[in-house]
């Protein structure tokens, strides 16, 4: 399985993870513990770990290689939509060195 990782920086880590499994736990099976600090997103192509930490939410996909653009998306394009307000930017790294995908606003988002 290939894999690809992202760190946002952002105060609420916590509360933006919860808001992200919340809401694609209504498509695909979703956990977050506020005790632990950490969630699962289980897609049909891969699945998403969130971890909060301070200052930042951890982000990982994993899934075939060739899933691992539309995985980022996914995950990448909800999270910057739930923290517009905090222009939440998502750069993924893939375990294989090259640069992933990337979620801001744009100007037609905000």
């Amino acid at each position: 399985m290939a894999r690809s990782t992202a760190r946002v920086a952002t105060d609420r880590p916590g509360r933006y993870a919860k808001q992200l499994a919340a809401h694609m736990g209504r498509k695909v099976p979703a956990e977050w513990s506020e005790e632990a600090g950490r969630g699962t997103l289980v897609f049909g192509a891969g699945r998403a770990e969130l971890t909060a930490e301070d200052g930042a939410l951890l982000l990982a996909v994993e899934g075939a290689e060739e899933d691992l653009p539309q995985l980022e998306d996914v995950v990448g394009r909800h999270l910057v939509r739930f923290g517009t307000r905090d222009e939440l930017v998502v750069a993924w790294r893939r375990d294989s060195g090259e640069a992933g995908t990337v979620q801001r606003l744009t100007g037609e988002d905000g």
